[in-house]
């Protein structure tokens, strides 16, 4: 099994940005040392637990201190951006690192209305209704034959980079049967956001499956699924660790403020309601949590139920208090715990 790791750059109540940042600096060398297939960041808005904002901008400060880890966004939400604009950014990283760059691409805002809003400029919902020609937009631009624009005066050629070698790779991202058919129809790899509700991921691999149709990026079906993780010498520690990410989002599902993500011991102590704790306890059921062999176990049965052989690992666990601000040491041994014993090269 390959296994691969999703970051959101968290950013903790005993943190600061540049904190977080430094953690995942750590994290993704950790990864790379390790044998880990590839590294995503995420595109989020205006959040108080997340500090990615930028794919690009972390992937090329996450490429400069790595050395084998394909890096690539989980993802870049593209009615925030224009196509160009995105194109001419993943073209350069492919360039500067080449053989290493995913392109994961979403349609959702990550982010709040009003957030959004502001990011687009203004502009209108037709963004988001454009998003499959805006896809095939991106494509092109990517491509060594560029977009061909007829005007009075003649074709004119746009093209993200004026010599690229190679390209990096695209990925339709989703969490829908939206997405799935999208990238079927396309002939596009999809990822599955199994990790946010894990509700749906059967049907929409299945529908993915069923109708895709083969094309220049992918001659067949090429997917796999991301999923929450804590890993531990224990599943009482790795309960512990990863309660303060499921508070979180009970408190977020229920319309409250979201903070910075909570250490062990302020999850510990935090009340929630009957209602978010039957959304902690679903999210428990949902994500990989225990010891090394049992999270072992939960990942082998998930591949297998899903029918892939990558996991993106989403690793959640907190911190307890006291520790160094610059590291995020449950959320490393997360991912040493799980290479050991699915990793054959570690």
């Amino acid at each position: 099994m390959r296994l691969s790791v999703l970051d959101l750059v968290p950013v903790r109540t005993d943190q600061s940005t540049s904190d977080a940042l430094a953690a995942t600096v750590a994290l993704a060398q950790t990864a790379d040392r390790l044998g880990f297939t590839r590294y995503w960041v995420a595109e989020h808005h205006n959040m108080p637990s997340v500090g990615a904002t930028s794919p690009p901008v972390l992937i090329a400060y996450l490429a400069a201190q790595t050395a084998q880890l394909r890096l690539g966004s989980g993802g870049v939400m593209l009615p925030n951006h224009a196509p160009l604009a995105v194109a001419e950014q993943f073209a350069l990283l492919e360039a500067a690192a080449p053989g290493r760059i995913d392109l994961g691409i979403g349609r959702a805002p990550g982010s709040d209305p009003v957030t959004s809003y502001a990011l687009r400029g203004g502009r209108d919902e037709r963004d988001i209704e454009n998003f499959p020609d805006y896809l095939d937009d991106v494509v092109a631009l990517l491509s060594a034959r560029g977009v061909r624009v007829a005007l009075r005066s003649g074709d004119y050629v746009l093209k993200a980079t004026p010599a690229a070698v190679t390209e990096p790779r695209l990925w339709l991202l989703g969490s829908s049967l939206y997405s799935a058919q999208l990238a079927a129809a396309k002939g596009l790899p999809y990822v599955f956001a199994h990790h946010f509700s894990g509700k749906g991921t059967e049907e929409a691999l299945q529908l993915y499956r069923s109708r895709f149709v083969p094309s220049k990026l992918a001659a067949e079906p090429v997917t796999f699924l991301t999923v929450n993780a804590a890993v531990a010498e224990t599943r009482d520690e790795a309960t512990a660790l990863i309660l303060p990410n499921l508070q979180m989002m009970a408190r977020l599902r229920t319309g409250q403020p979201l903070g910075p993500v909570p250490l062990v011991d302020e999850a510990a102590a935090a009340r929630v309601t009957p209602h978010q704790q039957r959304m902690v306890d679903s999210g428990l059921r949902r994500a990989i949590v225990g010891s090394p062999v049992e999270a072992a176990e939960q990942l082998r049965a998930l591949a297998e139920r899903f029918d892939v052989d990558e996991v993106m690992v989403h690793p959640v666990a907190s911190a307890q208090r006291g520790a160094d601000p610059t590291t995020a040491p449950a959320r490393v041994t997360t991912l040493e715990l799980l290479a050991k014993q699915l990793l054959s090269a570690v």
